[in-house]
């Protein structure tokens, strides 16, 4: 039986859904967040649920995957480089949340917890960090109780390194 797909549509800044399968999806995956009876998402979570074929993505109509990837890189430039470590944070089985409050890309949290546990900070691998950035961007997450995730990205592949302050 194939299983048909809910819409997503795009309106203005807005990425929403008032469908039941949203609602069902964000109950049960934590996708999208509820406000005035509908999901709304982040453009990472609309493309996941684009990707593993459980929303098709609307403007004025319905947008192919280059069209999509178009769209959200006009809005975040870096956006093919922090896709994939979304992605790969979803299929490990974390919950991903944006991080803008905190000053990083994206707060994970594991299924059950009700707290942060990593603040993430996507890296292109030719991309330079100094010191001073790493130092305060591991303060950022001490200073938060949370542990910061560099994640490195190379096309499609992500290694994470976890960073935290040692007492001696």
């Amino acid at each position: 039986m194939k299983q048909s797909k809910f819409p997503i549509y795009i309106q203005g800044e807005i990425l929403f859904s008032n469908s039941n399968k949203a609602f069902s999806i964000q109950d049960s995956k934590n996708l999208g967040e509820k406000a005035n009876n509908k999901i709304t998402y982040s453009e990472f979570e609309a493309f996941y649920l684009f990707e593993t074929n459980k929303a098709e993505i609307i403007k004025t109509k319905i947008l192919s995957e280059e069209q999509i990837i178009r769209e959200f890189s006009k809005k975040d430039r870096e956006f093919s480089i922090k896709y994939p470590v979304f992605k790969t944070l979803r299929e490990k089985a974390y919950i991903v949340k944006t991080g803008s409050k905190f000053g990083a890309e994206f707060r994970v949290y594991d299924k059950i917890g009700n707290h942060a546990k990593y603040l993430v900070f996507p890296i292109k691998k030719s991309d330079k960090l100094n010191l001073h950035e790493l130092i305060s961007k591991t303060r950022i997450a001490h200073s938060t109780a949370k542990k910061l995730l560099l994640a490195i990205v190379d096309k499609q592949d992500v290694l994470f390194y976890e960073i935290d302050w040692l007492k001696m």
